[in-house]
């Protein structure tokens, strides 16, 4: 396991549904965030400014399975705690958990790949380097 960061989400009002619970899409859209804010604050630069990497756009998700346990609403602060589950040379499995004080909301394992834009075009999947694996550690 690497270390685990902690990314604060303030629900807003329209983040809810009618019935004022949280739309499940939202929680996607804050474990993606969560999952580029946890390389930034192991002490990485964006992905596309990082020199080591040139033509680097970041780590495009492959699959994502998410669990839920109960609602979330508006004016409520959720913690997603965010690690690396398990590195795979050129993939990792990162692991979210949807927090509200003790409680857990949900929980989310995304599968994500570090590619690299190639002079054709297309994107390359690369081993994760070193650096970044020490960086997480």
């Amino acid at each position: 396991m690497s270390k685990t960061i902690i990314h604060r989400v303030a629900v807003t009002f329209g983040d809810c549904d009618p019935a004022g619970i949280v739309f499940f899409p939202n929680f996607s859209r804050w474990m993606d965030a969560a999952s580029h804010n946890y390389f930034m604050q192991c002490g990485l630069p964006p992905w596309h400014s990082m020199p080591e990497l040139p033509g680097c756009i970041g780590c495009p998700l492959l699959e994502i399975h998410t669990r839920f346990v109960t609602s979330a609403t508006y004016g409520e602060h959720l913690d997603i705690e965010t690690q690396v589950e398990e590195w795979r040379g050129k993939v990792f499995i990162q692991r979210h958990r949807v927090m509200r004080g003790d409680t857990l909301i949900c929980e989310g394992r995304e599968t994500r790949a570090l590619c690299v834009k190639q002079e054709s075009g297309r994107l390359k999947a690369i081993p994760v380097p070193q650096f970044i694996l020490d960086a997480c550690a």
